[in-house]
């Protein structure tokens, strides 16, 4: 299974229309690290998970790509 973590962070950001400097201040991390996470250099950890789930208002599952909406 392909976690997508990135993409779906990227295009949740589209939606909310959001630069990834403001989600790193929203969610309190780095904007290189928002940066890594969307240019799938590196995956979230379980904390940074849960802020996105909850900044966005989606599941974990739906962030990771085990399913869709």
């Amino acid at each position: 299974m392909e976690i997508i973590v990135g993409k779906r962070i990227k295009e949740l950001m589209e939606i909310e229309k959001i630069n990834q400097t403001e989600l790193a201040n929203k969610i309190g991390v780095k904007q290189n690290t928002v940066s890594s996470w969307v240019l799938n250099k590196k995956e979230p950890n379980i904390t940074s998970l849960w802020l996105l789930a909850d900044y966005f208002d989606v599941d974990l599952d739906y962030l990771v790509g085990r399913k869709n909406y």
